[in-house]
């Protein structure tokens, strides 16, 4: 399907699937989106937990960031052919071409796009990020905007996530952006 038809599609006939980097708001703006549009919330990674029985971080020290994206694509494959939701994926889902293309044939893609400093007061201090176990853990995120940015852009919407801005207001934009 092309993007416009995307757009086009009457909103809750298709699944959304918010991406973004940590922090951005995909899973809080997903919670109070579902409620509006009276649709099943699903955090990818809560389902990816779920499949393999150990958290994230778990499944990074075990096997590794290789084996937690095969096991992510799975997941969003499956979680894809389920009826339409609202679908909160983790910040590297997206950089798979097999999930882009899963994510486009079926549904739409919103990117929830924010600046370093609303990430990083959103994400510093917090546990669970596997990727900020760093010694300068602002500069990996800052580097993860470098390189994740021009192939979220690529998302069928984009609506930008401010650190002052109430969830609700996100979730406003993101309606308003589907029309």
């Amino acid at each position: 399907m092309s993007q416009n038809q995307h757009q086009t599609a009457p909103i809750g006939s298709k699944t959304l699937v918010l991406v973004g980097l940590m922090g951005a708001g995909k899973s809080s703006v997903g919670r109070r989106l579902a409620d509006r549009l009276n649709m099943p919330f699903i955090d990818s990674d809560d389902a990816i937990e779920a499949a393999a029985d150990l958290t994230i971080p778990e499944i990074f020290e075990k096997f590794g960031e290789q084996y937690f994206r095969e096991g992510e694509e799975r997941v969003i494959e499956r979680l894809l052919n389920d009826p339409p939701c609202i679908l909160a994926t983790g910040g590297g889902a997206y950089l798979s071409e097999k999930t882009r293309q899963n994510i486009s044939k079926t549904a739409v893609s919103v990117w929830l796009k924010a600046d370093l400093e609303t990430l990083w007061q959103r994400v510093s201090g917090k546990p669970g990020r596997p990727l900020l176990q760093a010694e300068n853990p602002k500069m990996v995120l800052k580097n993860l905007i470098d390189t994740r940015y021009p192939i979220y852009d690529l998302a069928d919407v984009i609506v930008v996530s401010y650190l002052d801005n109430p969830h609700e207001i996100v979730v406003d934009d993101i309606l308003e952006a589907l029309k």
